[in-house]
Protein backbone atom coordinates (compact mmCIF):
# COMPACT_ATOMS: atom_id res chain seq x y z
CA UNK A 1 0.00 0.00 0.00
CA UNK A 2 1.19 3.54 -0.89
CA UNK A 3 2.30 6.13 1.88
CA UNK A 4 -0.13 7.35 3.39
CA UNK A 5 -2.80 5.98 1.20
CA UNK A 6 -6.20 5.58 3.52
CA UNK A 7 -6.80 1.73 3.82
CA UNK A 8 -9.99 0.13 1.98
CA UNK A 9 -12.61 -0.74 4.17
CA UNK A 10 -15.62 -1.82 1.91
CA UNK A 11 -15.24 -2.13 -1.96
CA UNK A 12 -17.73 -3.68 -4.48
CA UNK A 13 -17.98 -7.87 -4.18
CA UNK A 14 -19.54 -8.20 -7.06
CA UNK A 15 -16.46 -6.07 -9.55
CA UNK A 16 -14.64 -9.36 -10.25
CA UNK A 17 -17.64 -11.49 -11.43
CA UNK A 18 -18.58 -8.67 -13.70
CA UNK A 19 -14.71 -7.92 -14.77
CA UNK A 20 -14.29 -11.93 -15.89
CA UNK A 21 -17.50 -11.28 -17.76
CA UNK A 22 -16.39 -8.39 -19.55
CA UNK A 23 -12.93 -10.18 -20.30
CA UNK A 24 -14.75 -13.28 -21.26
CA UNK A 25 -17.05 -11.35 -23.73
CA UNK A 26 -13.90 -9.66 -25.28
CA UNK A 27 -12.62 -13.06 -25.81
CA UNK A 28 -15.14 -14.61 -27.21
CA UNK A 29 -15.32 -11.67 -29.68
CA UNK A 30 -11.88 -11.67 -30.55
CA UNK A 31 -11.85 -15.22 -31.05
CA UNK A 32 -15.17 -15.78 -33.14
CA UNK A 33 -14.15 -12.49 -35.34
CA UNK A 34 -10.28 -14.60 -35.50
CA UNK A 35 -11.75 -17.72 -36.92
CA UNK A 36 -13.99 -16.20 -39.02
CA UNK A 37 -11.29 -14.44 -40.61
CA UNK A 38 -9.19 -17.22 -40.75
CA UNK A 39 -12.04 -19.90 -41.95
CA UNK A 40 -12.71 -17.20 -44.68
CA UNK A 41 -9.23 -17.37 -45.56
CA UNK A 42 -8.53 -13.58 -45.52
CA UNK A 43 -6.63 -13.72 -42.38
CA UNK A 44 -3.77 -11.26 -42.27
CA UNK A 45 -1.54 -10.63 -39.34
CA UNK A 46 -2.76 -7.25 -39.90
CA UNK A 47 -6.58 -8.04 -39.41
CA UNK A 48 -5.49 -10.70 -36.50
CA UNK A 49 -3.60 -7.18 -34.83
CA UNK A 50 -7.19 -5.09 -36.25
CA UNK A 51 -9.21 -8.18 -34.42
CA UNK A 52 -6.97 -8.10 -31.13
CA UNK A 53 -7.64 -4.06 -31.05
CA UNK A 54 -11.19 -4.55 -31.04
CA UNK A 55 -11.37 -6.73 -28.65
CA UNK A 56 -9.28 -5.03 -26.55
CA UNK A 57 -11.67 -1.77 -26.55
CA UNK A 58 -14.52 -4.32 -26.39
CA UNK A 59 -13.09 -5.69 -22.68
CA UNK A 60 -12.41 -1.95 -21.61
CA UNK A 61 -15.76 -0.59 -22.25
CA UNK A 62 -17.65 -3.68 -21.05
CA UNK A 63 -15.25 -3.13 -17.60
CA UNK A 64 -17.32 -2.34 -14.53
CA UNK A 65 -15.86 0.80 -12.66
CA UNK A 66 -14.20 -0.78 -9.08
CA UNK A 67 -15.76 1.00 -5.90
CA UNK A 68 -14.69 1.45 -2.65
CA UNK A 69 -15.20 3.55 0.36
CA UNK A 70 -13.79 3.70 3.61
CA UNK A 71 -13.76 6.46 6.51
CA UNK A 72 -14.87 9.44 4.58
CA UNK A 73 -14.28 8.94 1.23
CA UNK A 74 -15.49 7.04 -2.09
CA UNK A 75 -13.80 6.16 -4.96
CA UNK A 76 -14.46 4.89 -8.80
CA UNK A 77 -11.45 3.61 -10.73
CA UNK A 78 -12.73 3.14 -14.54
CA UNK A 79 -10.02 1.99 -16.90
CA UNK A 80 -8.43 5.22 -17.58
CA UNK A 81 -9.56 7.12 -14.59
CA UNK A 82 -9.77 7.70 -10.71
CA UNK A 83 -12.44 9.87 -9.24
CA UNK A 84 -12.89 10.07 -5.61
CA UNK A 85 -15.41 12.62 -3.27
CA UNK A 86 -15.20 13.35 0.58
CA UNK A 87 -18.22 11.60 1.61
CA UNK A 88 -17.89 13.68 5.03
CA UNK A 89 -17.90 16.92 3.37
CA UNK A 90 -20.33 16.48 0.73
CA UNK A 91 -21.81 19.65 -0.50
CA UNK A 92 -24.46 18.09 -2.91
CA UNK A 93 -25.89 14.41 -4.28
CA UNK A 94 -28.09 14.39 -7.67
CA UNK A 95 -29.49 11.33 -8.80
CA UNK A 96 -30.43 11.46 -12.57
CA UNK A 97 -32.93 8.82 -13.58
CA UNK A 98 -33.68 7.23 -17.34
CA UNK A 99 -31.58 4.43 -19.52
CA UNK A 100 -28.82 4.66 -16.67
CA UNK A 101 -29.80 5.69 -13.27
CA UNK A 102 -26.76 7.39 -11.47
CA UNK A 103 -26.09 9.46 -8.66
CA UNK A 104 -23.15 12.49 -8.66
CA UNK A 105 -21.39 13.32 -5.27
CA UNK A 106 -19.53 16.60 -5.27
CA UNK A 107 -18.00 17.68 -2.00
CA UNK A 108 -16.37 21.18 -0.96
CA UNK A 109 -13.35 20.65 -3.00
CA UNK A 110 -15.32 20.69 -6.06
CA UNK A 111 -14.26 16.92 -6.68
CA UNK A 112 -17.56 14.85 -8.67
CA UNK A 113 -18.13 11.69 -8.90
CA UNK A 114 -20.99 9.19 -10.51
CA UNK A 115 -22.06 6.45 -9.64
CA UNK A 116 -24.78 3.58 -10.00
CA UNK A 117 -27.25 3.32 -6.99
CA UNK A 118 -27.16 -0.72 -7.81
CA UNK A 119 -23.71 -0.93 -6.65
CA UNK A 120 -24.60 0.43 -3.29
CA UNK A 121 -27.75 -1.60 -3.22
CA UNK A 122 -25.88 -4.80 -3.69
CA UNK A 123 -23.25 -4.02 -1.09
CA UNK A 124 -24.34 -3.63 2.42
CA UNK A 125 -20.85 -2.78 3.82
CA UNK A 126 -20.05 0.01 1.10
CA UNK A 127 -23.51 1.56 1.65
CA UNK A 128 -22.40 1.49 5.58
CA UNK A 129 -19.00 3.34 4.91
CA UNK A 130 -21.08 5.88 2.04
CA UNK A 131 -23.82 6.49 4.65
CA UNK A 132 -21.40 7.35 7.72
CA UNK A 133 -20.05 10.15 5.56
CA UNK A 134 -23.44 11.52 4.77
CA UNK A 135 -24.33 11.75 7.92
CA UNK A 136 -21.19 13.46 9.38
CA UNK A 137 -21.88 15.93 6.16
CA UNK A 138 -25.57 16.62 7.20
CA UNK A 139 -24.49 17.26 10.83
CA UNK A 140 -21.81 19.34 10.02
CA UNK A 141 -24.35 21.04 7.73
CA UNK A 142 -22.03 20.83 4.27
CA UNK A 143 -24.93 19.05 2.41
CA UNK A 144 -27.31 21.13 1.63
CA UNK A 145 -28.53 19.85 -1.77
CA UNK A 146 -29.86 16.06 -1.99
CA UNK A 147 -30.73 15.14 1.15
CA UNK A 148 -34.71 14.09 -0.04
CA UNK A 149 -32.61 11.53 -2.64
CA UNK A 150 -30.18 10.25 -0.20
CA UNK A 151 -33.60 9.22 2.13
CA UNK A 152 -34.70 7.78 -0.83
CA UNK A 153 -32.51 5.79 -1.77
CA UNK A 154 -31.94 4.38 2.09
CA UNK A 155 -35.45 3.24 2.00
CA UNK A 156 -34.61 1.73 -1.22
CA UNK A 157 -31.88 0.15 0.67
CA UNK A 158 -32.95 -0.85 3.39
CA UNK A 159 -36.40 -2.18 1.98
CA UNK A 160 -34.34 -4.81 -0.29
CA UNK A 161 -32.38 -5.93 2.36
CA UNK A 162 -35.06 -6.39 4.40
CA UNK A 163 -36.54 -8.69 1.48
CA UNK A 164 -33.42 -10.36 1.15
CA UNK A 165 -33.52 -11.56 4.81
CA UNK A 166 -37.44 -12.59 4.70
CA UNK A 167 -36.73 -14.48 2.01
CA UNK A 168 -33.32 -16.31 3.06
CA UNK A 169 -35.47 -17.06 6.41
CA UNK A 170 -38.56 -18.76 4.03
CA UNK A 171 -40.38 -16.25 5.40
CA UNK A 172 -41.69 -14.35 1.87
Amino acid sequence: MERGAAPISAGDRHWRGSARLAVAYALVFGTLATLTDWEAGSLTPGRAALWLGLATAIGLLLMPPRVAAGRGWLAVRGPLCRRAVRTDALVGVRQYDGVSSHLVFRDIDGRRLELDPRVLAANPFLWHEVDTGLRHSLQTGTLCQGVEVLRRLERAIDDEEARAVLKESGMS
